[in-house]
């Protein structure tokens, strides 16, 4: 009975890793965050002169996903830092607002609907 309950527990703990590793504001920051670099990504791919671009954003922007940290973390034991994260936000958000011209690819998007 002590093992199923340990068994459990443990269960539990692996299925709520993310949650358990970082504050609860780091991973809705996370998932935010994942999911706008995503979307500027897809923005890049369709409405942009260079497709490849967006495919990278849209690559880079699963790092910010709590559960490929979770993998990451299980898999290689290797966890992305934080300043790398800070950095590579910082370094989409410069490259699709300042050199890729987001805004102006966004009403090119608005005015093909």
């Amino acid at each position: 009975m002590f093992t199923s309950i340990s068994k459990e527990k443990q269960a539990m703990n692996n299925t709520s890793n993310f949650i358990r590793g970082e504050s609860i504001i780091s991973n809705v920051t996370g998932w935010l965050f994942g999911l706008v670099a995503l979307a500027i990504g897809v923005i890049n791919t369709f409405w942009g002169n260079d497709p490849g671009f967006g495919l990278f954003i849209i690559l880079l922007a699963f790092f910010f996903f709590p559960p490929l940290n979770v993998f990451l973390k299980e898999k290689t034991g290797f966890v992305i830092p934080r300043v790398a994260k800070w950095l590579l936000g910082f370094f989409i958000l410069w490259a699709s607002l300042g050199v890729g011209e987001l805004f102006n690819k966004i009403e090119l998007m608005m005015a093909s609907f």
